[in-house]
């Protein structure tokens, strides 16, 4: 997973393909200047192809910037990211193709997290500099609809879904679909309601200490994925849990 050989995302044992992307962060951006502390076990110096222990990972949470959208469900990939480096004490404050960048480890594996700026329907843009420019496996945190409220899914790939910043991203990837995500369902809108209106309330109260107690299980989840691989994290994530078996 740590390799260069086929396609993007979050999880273990799945090499990501990047090398055929040559798009660039562009030079006359004045976020792309600000310098990004490494710490001791962070090394970029693999040459692409190479699976050594060295070779960084790329989180990637989407969502939208902005105070008028924290807290909001369209936000939960951010949320994620924010575990993370909470978590980790990874700061994530540099700015970085359209995108807010922190590097650390996790474990003795480096991590690079980051969160597009560019608003979700064009997470590509920020998502296809940065694996281009760093060129490293990717692995995405994002909302679901289609997922009861605070449960996780981790796959090795597949489509979009219907969620636009995941459409972009794949766009913006020449069409790979093959990389591994981790979705946050967030549940189905109530009545008549537009899901449109839907992805950006907030959560009540109760859902606020559901979705939290969530985000670290998406945490562990993360790093059973760096240091133990796929398919261990995908059976830690997808097995029910013994009270959604009583649901």
């Amino acid at each position: 997973m740590r390799g260069v050989p086929a396609a993007l995302s979050s999880a273990g044992g799945i090499s990501l393909s990047v090398s055929g992307l040559t798009k660039r962060c562009s030079k006359t951006l004045s976020f792309s200047r600000h310098h990004i502390p490494s710490p001791t076990c962070f090394s970029t110096n693999s040459s692409p192809g190479d699976s050594s222990a060295s070779k960084p990972w790329l989180l990637v949470g989407l969502g939208n910037p902005g105070k008028s959208y924290q807290g909001t469900r369209h936000n939960v990939g951010f949320e994620m990211i924010n575990a993370i480096a909470e978590a980790e004490g990874i700061s994530v404050t540099n700015i970085h193709c359209k995108a807010l960048l922190g590097k650390g480890c996790i474990g003795d594996v480096p991590v690079m997290l980051a969160k597009p700026q560019t608003f979700m329907n064009l997470s590509g843009e920020s998502v296809g500099s940065l694996v281009s420019y760093f060129k490293i496996p990717l692995n995405q945190m994002y909302d679901d609809l289609d997922l009861p409220f605070a449960k996780l899914r981790l796959l090795p790939k597949g489509g979009h879904g219907g969620q636009n910043g995941m459409r972009s991203v794949i766009n913006h990837l020449k069409g790979s679909r093959d990389f591994p995500r981790l979705r946050i369902g967030i549940g189905r809108p109530p009545g008549k309601m537009d899901p449109a209106v839907f992805v950006l309330k907030p959560f009540t109260k109760k859902e606020r200490e559901e979705m939290d107690f969530t985000l670290q299980r998406g945490v562990e989840a993360v790093r059973i994925l760096l240091l133990h691989g796929f398919n261990k994290s995908a059976s830690f994530v997808n097995t029910p849990r013994p009270s959604e078996l009583l649901n």
